[in-house]
């Protein structure tokens, strides 16, 4: 995307650099609607009705009265006051607003700078857009699979959901970093390792959604051992080989464990390759990757032995929106001129 244009090109820099943000605060948020048990308080999709939230008695009640009606009251939080209802609704309709929110926010700038540039110079963008309503949808389709016969939503949908809101916020960082950020010919990575890297984060980040959405994270509250052994002992070997693989709590968080050791390694192995060809345009960005991965990794392992305490699970997430970007940086700081 190159835009002659500079005050032009300025505008969409700080547009990009608010959606950026956005996104990074819907990703916090999501997380915490999930950790709290909130995402089903809202059974219905209300595209236009559902912008403002119950302002009496009467509404609050119809919204409780349908949240009864779903297995997750009925078999999980039957004991649940209206009171009690009121928080995790608050966290599902911020989650919601924040949606419709961003599609406004992404739109409506769309179509200024499609007036001012043209469509081709932006087409990257309507990709984004396009995966910002994809999103929605997919949104909806997680909560419907948790109102009938479950008490959760399904961990397949949900790190669907996850995973699509790290690509739309991964494409909005690479656009605003080809606005802002030249590339010069200095010595270069190769791009395929950096890529393979990216790819680990992105798996685990999946994976990441299955232990959350199995609430697996709550077994096995112990490092560097799971109970007694390396490998959970409520399990067999030969069951990592088997199609149901991830539908077992143990063994999802067995693989979440064992993928971060192998993201480490594949990460010295880069540090080392930086280092030893001293491409030293790509040592400020490989020591934020470095020092980001610490952090989350020693954030995994408190998460895990607290039980999953809430502001610990939160803050690894978050770690790894940071983790994510660095390296994004670091893989667009390494790509070929052409």
């Amino acid at each position: 995307m190159y835009i002659e244009n500079s005050i032009i090109r300025k505008q969409i820099s700080v547009w990009l650099l608010v959606m950026f943000c956005l996104i990074a605060l819907m990703i916090v948020v999501g997380g915490l609607t999930r950790l709290t048990d909130s995402g089903l308080s809202i059974t219905k999709w209300e595209l236009f009705s559902g912008i403002l939230p119950p302002f009496n008695d009467q509404q609050w009640k119809y919204y409780f009265e349908q949240y009864k009606l779903i297995p997750e009251f009925k078999i999980q939080n039957y004991n649940m006051t209206i009171n009690e209802f009121k928080i995790i609704f608050w966290w599902e309709w911020i989650h919601r607003f924040m949606g419709r929110l961003i599609g406004i926010f992404f739109l409506i700038p769309l179509i200024y700078f499609t007036l001012k540039i043209g469509v081709k110079k932006l087409t990257n963008l309507y990709l984004i857009f396009f995966l910002i309503c994809l999103q929605g949808f997919i949104g909806w389709y997680m909560v419907s699979s948790g109102l009938v016969n479950r008490v959760d939503v399904s961990h397949y949908r949900l790190s669907l959901h996850l995973l699509i809101a790290f690509i739309i916020f991964s494409m909005i960082l690479w656009n605003y970093l080809k606005l802002n950020v030249l590339i010069n010919k200095e010595l270069k990575l190769n791009s395929l390792p950096l890529v393979s890297f990216l790819i680990l984060i992105f798996l685990q980040i999946i994976v990441g959604a299955f232990v959350s959405g199995m609430d697996a994270g709550l077994i096995y509250n112990s490092w560097p051992l799971m109970g007694n052994s390396y490998f959970p002992n409520d399990n067999d070997i030969y069951n990592l080989f088997n199609i149901s693989v991830f539908n077992d709590p143990s063994l999802v968080q067995f693989l979440h464990r064992n993928l971060a050791y192998i993201i480490l390694l594949s990460y010295l192995i880069l540090l080392f390759k930086v280092y030893k060809n001293n491409i030293k345009n790509s040592y400020f960005a490989i020591n934020a990757v470095g020092m980001l991965l610490f952090i989350q990794i020693i954030l995994g392992i408190l998460t895990l032995i607290n039980g999953v305490e809430l502001i610990l699970a939160s803050l690894h997430q978050i770690s790894s929106i940071f983790l994510v970007s660095a390296s994004i940086y670091l893989l667009y700081i390494n790509k070929k001129l052409i």
